[in-house]
């Protein structure tokens, strides 16, 4: 879970979302939208790519 590797509330704060909604999100059999997502990858300081796949012979 999220609030493990960082806690919810530095989260909370980094994506400007409170920390009640990210719970709700993410918990189990939620389907966070897209935006929610991704303003979390960019709290963890990771980074979301989209790159075309290789064409196969």
């Amino acid at each position: 879970m999220l609030s493990r590797s960082k806690g919810m509330t530095e989260i909370s704060q980094r994506t400007g979302l409170g920390r009640e909604s990210l719970y709700k999100s993410f918990g189990e059999g939620k389907h966070p939208r897209f935006e929610t997502v991704y303003k979390v990858i960019n709290a963890l300081g990771l980074e979301f790519r989209l790159q075309p796949q290789a064409k196969s012979a």
